[in-house]
């Protein structure tokens, strides 16, 4: 978990910092509007209340998560046609990569995906070719998680298979100490819940697939290619996560990052 967790951490940086913030806000919208179909309130819809926490960990406005609930639920004009699809694919060096998207013209995403593998020497496999190498597990992300012994008996009386201590970035881009705790994804609503009641600071909960076994990159030229393979995918408007099994030494991700 330890790459998996690394890169997505650089991901929720880029998001922060990314010049094109819009385009993050419009994703998180739309992964509102889907979870609001199922209704408005946040307090029966548990998957609308891990979108809203999701969004707003991600800087996201009120008004726009006000709006996007509204369009959701039927109370705006809006497109609600979106439907949620599972992509796979090869990157470069056969580095497996799990696409979760949504959209509402199913020809154009794959049109989008296709032209990004093929520029980043990867491919756009069937469905079923690398997903069986992928677990999914419900993930929920403490901020200033406290003393580990502390942390540690709080996630066992929850009924965490395991936890993973990071950092996130703030309101202000600085670093806060975080932990990761996992577990099964038909628990997660009680498991997020549980947490909450022991008092820790839940920052979100969420769905996540995770490779079963990690490729180490340490060819450069592999690993730019992947890292722009990356980037490209998740640029698009209708991809809304994006997960690879390959880990890379934090000195190489660094010298590709500069």
């Amino acid at each position: 978990m330890a790459g998996h967790s690394k890169w997505a951490n650089i991901k929720r940086q880029k998001a922060r910092v990314d010049a094109v913030r819009g385009k993050v806000f419009a994703k998180m919208s739309r992964e509102i509007i889907v979870a609001a179909r199922q209704g408005g309130d946040p307090a029966g819809n548990f998957q609308l209340r891990t979108a809203i926490d999701k969004a707003k960990a991600a800087g996201v406005p009120n008004d726009n998560i006000d709006r996007a609930i509204a369009k959701g639920s039927g109370n705006l004009s809006a497109d609600n046609s979106f439907e949620a699809i599972r992509y796979e694919g090869y990157g470069p060096g056969g580095v497996a990569i799990l696409i979760e998207a949504l959209t509402d013209n199913r020809n154009r995403t794959a049109a989008d995906l296709r032209a990004a593998f093929s520029k980043s020497n990867g491919n756009l496999g069937e469905t079923g070719c690398v997903g069986w190498m992928f677990e999914q597990k419900g993930v929920v992300t403490i901020i200033h998680p406290g003393d580990e012994e502390t942390l540690l008996e709080a996630a066992m009386e929850a009924g965490a298979e395991t936890y993973e201590l990071t950092t996130v970035l703030g309101r202000r881009d600085e670093e806060i100490p975080a932990a990761e705790l996992f577990c099964a994804p038909a628990d997660l609503e009680t498991f997020d819940t549980s947490l909450k009641a022991q008092g820790l600071t839940v920052q979100q909960a969420e769905l996540r697939w995770l490779p079963s076994n990690t490729l180490v990159v340490d060819d450069p030229d592999q690993a730019r290619l992947l890292v722009k393979l990356m980037d490209a995918l998740e640029d698009l408007d209708d991809v809304q996560s994006v997960t690879a099994n390959f880990d890379m030494a934090e000195e190489l991700m660094d010298a590709i990052a500069a």
